[in-house]
């Protein structure tokens, strides 16, 4: 299974960069972060002439994460990370209007999906960005960090395996950017955010990009300011982390930087691994 995690930052804006990837890639399962589609405007007609199909949930502007198999309907087990105080919710966005027993708990914010592909569990995360910080917008990634955090315990706790994928903001170390003292300030390399990602890491997850490439860059994302994509100064976002016994079946992986580099590209770029299931 070739299973990606790709920010396409804005599906609507960026569908014919997305097709072209999926037709050279042939990408098993694809979770997708930052749509910045309503549900009605999800292009799942232009995704089925290649063979996907999709679950999603949909947000005007802003967030959006989406699920996609190739040649079979993901089954949805989550719309939302549970734990919200505040209760408020999502309607599914996945054909039939479906709705899974959490509703009650779910976001405004469409930041977290989970579906079953192949008996694999596969999520689609997006984590807040926090910038600035310090401040709410801070104060809210934290506190999702935990709710993630405490999902993602009762999923290792479970024994299904799971794959842990999407835009997480956060660079877990200082190989995963470029040289600088420019983003100092910046919240996805803060000592927070990052312990954030230790503490998630510590309950027996693999981070599995690292584990295929223990050393060096291996950038996801190039800002579009300061020609940082022409001069390679990137960061790692994406991140798959995987259960134990998914972590023994890891066989390859790899970032698509071909796709960054197109017209119209997205600032990030599709990262992929394959499990031998």
């Amino acid at each position: 299974m070739k299973v990606a995690t790709f920010n396409i930052n804005n599906i609507n804006k960026r569908l014919d960069n997305l097709l072209a990837w999926l037709a050279k890639a042939q990408p098993d399962v694809v979770s997708l972060q930052e749509l910045k589609s309503e549900h009605e405007a999800f292009p799942v007609n232009a995704l089925r002439t290649l063979g996907y199909e999709a679950v999603w949930q949909g947000e005007r502007s802003w967030n959006g994460v989406a699920i996609l198999a190739r040649h079979q309907v993901p089954v949805v087990t989550r719309t939302s990370l549970p734990g919200n105080p505040e209760g408020n919710f999502h309607e599914a966005r996945y054909p039939g209007d479906r709705y899974p027993e959490d509703r009650q708990n779910e976001d405004y914010q469409a930041r977290y999906i989970e579906a079953a592909v192949q008996g694999v569990l596969i999520t689609s995360i997006y984590l807040p960005n926090g910038n600035p910080q310090p401040g709410p917008k801070f104060n809210y990634k934290l506190a999702w960090f935990e709710r993630l955090t405490a999902h993602a315990a009762k999923l290792m706790a479970s024994g299904a395996p799971v794959v842990l994928a999407g835009d997480y903001n956060v660079v877990p170390t200082p190989q995963d950017i470029y040289p600088t003292r420019s983003l100092d300030n910046n919240a996805l390399i803060q000592p927070e955010s990052r312990q954030a990602f230790a503490r998630l890491l510590a309950q027996g997850w693999t981070d599995a990009m690292r584990k295929l490439h223990p050393n060096g860059p291996l950038w996801t994302f190039w800002d579009y300011k300061f020609e940082r994509w022409q001069k390679d100064k990137g960061m790692r976002l994406d991140h798959f982390l995987l259960s134990p016994n998914l972590s023994a079946r890891l066989v390859d992986g790899g970032i698509d930087r071909w796709a960054r580099g197109q017209e119209n590209a997205s600032d990030h770029a599709p990262t992929w691994i394959t499990l031998d299931l």
